[in-house]
């Protein structure tokens, strides 16, 4: 199809397109919308906890059979709880924000024309599409949504009988899940042909920018890891259609024997996990990837220890497939087993540690501009190092026993992960929003939102350690049956309240997003003065990118407030873009 056609036709040019910016930014809304409704569900059901068995009014109108009398029901509890994390770890913050910024920066820093395949690319988002509506249909029917946890352990969900969500509800989480894979292999393996295919001339692996480098491994970690959960809930899916048992063994229901014998649920653990872990730097990488960018830019600094960082990626993305058996200490494992997964657990401390120190050293002494952008990369860092202190409490075996299924698991995961995660795409939407709409977004209200996110987001989860410490555990609808807990009900209601204020604070950065997309003032061709490539591009988007010639590259992507013999800035300003021949004599910090 040419490109004419493209520009001209509404159908081709905006819903089935084949132009990555445009992908990109049907990610970034799909994954907007989805985000969002997840945080709903949380706020729904931390109203519970907070305040149980009370009445919210507001509630029976919006939730009807699900909160008569305006409580929210257990079972639907369970369901909320379930959707909430589905969503936000793999709709949120797997495919929007990979298939946001892998599907933007990559032919844009690399210097290519499009994706290695337009068509495979466009075929990831509607797979991901489907897959969200098949999500969110699953709330609709009879029983209700998926109701065993987001991890979906068995025997909860290869039972149709067991529970109301065990119903059509978990048969729709299968179908959806085996969807969003198929999105996601199919982007991931797009994207690593591109970056080794499609580079521009002069731009070798060691000039790309980090946000390539975690954009490139985040992809081989889905392509070897999202399989093997494929592969877990199709068995599952079996167990519950075919009469298998490859998960069932000595069930009971209502005091009769099933007819199923030989499975073990432990090896559906194995699977997920095996998947789970790699998730979780599928993740952060991108979020990791982004930060460096936004720090070097708004630092004027070259990012420290280049090198360093590119190989801390390689070595967290292998040793996270080592460590997969740290979530399962409590099944009953070998000591010696869990003894080795406590040490590989440790070991990932290593390379995140010195990602950290990077980060630090490019701060330390630079001419910080402090962008929206720049607060929530330094929100990420504060995020990466508080979650990671606690991360070693949990992967060393003796402990984690005493708080394992615990709040502190919740506040740990959340802050590491999750705060992380949402940190370093909230960052990215602010540093690439002129690129994406070719408009500014209001800084003012980017301060607010920044400012009201931190302290609340904090406010809800570092208390969640203190429930831990204390035995509370997760998941619960209620401890009213339990009298040990009793002082602990003032810490969920100031969990409940900081909830809220997080959830009303995103309100500023929803306006600012949809206001600035439209009302904006129009954005410079590089508003942040930075080096990459993707600010050579014209402001009004083109499918191609570049009008003449791809651009040359000379340089590494980080040559900021590089001076020369003379005490004088290379090339006049405190930045220096990849496109700019080096001089006689300078040095190419590449290599």
């Amino acid at each position: 199809m040419s490109a004419t056609h493209q520009d001209n036709d509404f159908l081709f040019k905006y819903i089935f397109s084949t132009d990555h910016k445009m992908i990109a930014k049907q990610f970034f809304l799909t994954g907007s919308i989805m985000g969002l409704i997840g945080m709903l569900m949380s706020t729904i059901f931390r109203l519970q906890l907070g305040y149980p068995g009370e009445s919210f009014a507001f509630l029976e109108p919006i939730l009807g059979s699900w909160a008569p009398d305006g409580v929210l029901t257990p079972d639907k509890y369970l369901a909320l709880v379930t959707l909430h994390g589905t969503i936000m770890v793999f709709f949120l913050l797997t495919a929007g924000l990979s298939g946001t910024f892998s599907n933007l920066l990559i032919p844009l820093q690399l210097g290519a024309r499009d994706m290695a395949s337009g068509f495979m690319n466009m075929l990831s988002y509607w797979f991901f599409f489907l897959s969200s509506c098949v999500m969110i249909a699953s709330i609709f029917v009879e029983g209700g949504p998926a109701s065993g946890g987001w991890t979906i352990y068995p025997p909860l969900s290869a039972l149709p009988e067991a529970i109301p969500g065990s119903g059509m509800g978990m048969t729709l989480w299968i179908i959806s899940m085996a969807l969003f894979i198929v999105s996601s292999l199919l982007g991931s393996l797009n994207y690593i042909v591109t970056v080794f295919n499609l580079r521009t001339k002069g731009m070798t692996m060691t000039r790309m920018p980090l946000t390539i480098w975690a954009f490139l491994i985040t992809a081989v970690l889905g392509v070897l890891s999202f399989p093997v959960l494929f592969s877990a809930v199709l068995l599952l899916f079996f167990d519950r259609s075919f009469g298998t048992s490859f998960y069932l063994s000595d069930i009971y229901i209502a005091g009769q024997a099933l007819e199923v014998d030989g499975g073990s649920p432990v090896l559906y653990e194995h699977l997920f996990w095996f998947l789970g872990h790699p998730e979780v730097y599928i993740i952060l990488l991108p979020a990791l990837g982004i930060t460096s960018e936004v720090i070097a830019t708004n630092s004027r600094k070259p990012i420290f220890g280049y090198r360093a960082m590119i190989g801390s990626i390689l070595a967290i993305a292998f040793i996270s497939f080592l460590v997969w058996g740290h979530h399962m200490f409590v099944t009953g494992m070998n000591p010696f087993l869990g003894a080795v997964f406590t040490f590989t657990t440790l070991l990932v401390a290593i390379p995140s540690a010195v990602k950290v120190f990077n980060y630090l050293t490019t701060l330390w002494k630079g001419n910080i501009k402090f962008t929206p952008a720049m607060l929530f990369a330094i929100g990420l860092v504060s995020t990466f190092i508080t979650g990671g202190l606690t991360g070693i409490i949990l992967g060393d075996s003796a402990l984690d026993i005493n708080v394992h299924d615990t709040y502190f698991v919740v506040g740990h995961f959340h802050i590491v992960m999750g705060l992380s995660g949402t940190f370093g795409m909230i960052s990215g939407i602010y540093h690439w929003f002129p690129k994406m709409f070719g408009r500014m977004m209001d800084k003012n209200l980017g301060f607010l939102h920044f400012w009201t996110t931190i302290v609340a987001a904090y406010g809800v989860f570092f208390p969640m350690h203190f429930l831990g410490l204390a035995g509370v555990p997760r998941r619960y609808y209620a401890n009213t049956e339990f009298p040990m807990f009793n002082e602990m009900y003032d810490i969920n209601e100031l969990i409940t309240v900081f909830a809220i204020i997080a959830a009303v604070g995103q309100i500023f950065f929803i306006f600012n997003i949809f206001y600035s997309m439209f009302k904006g003032p129009k954005a410079p061709q590089n508003p942040w003065r930075s080096t990459t490539l993707e600010w050579t591009t014209p402001v009004e988007h083109l499918h191609g990118n570049w009008p003449g010639e791809l651009p040359e590259v000379y340089r590494w992507a980080y040559d900021y407030s590089k001076v020369d013999e003379n005490g004088d800035f290379v090339g006049g300003d405190d930045f220096t873009p990849q496109t700019v021949p080096l001089r006689e004599g300078e040095e190419d910090l590449s290599h």
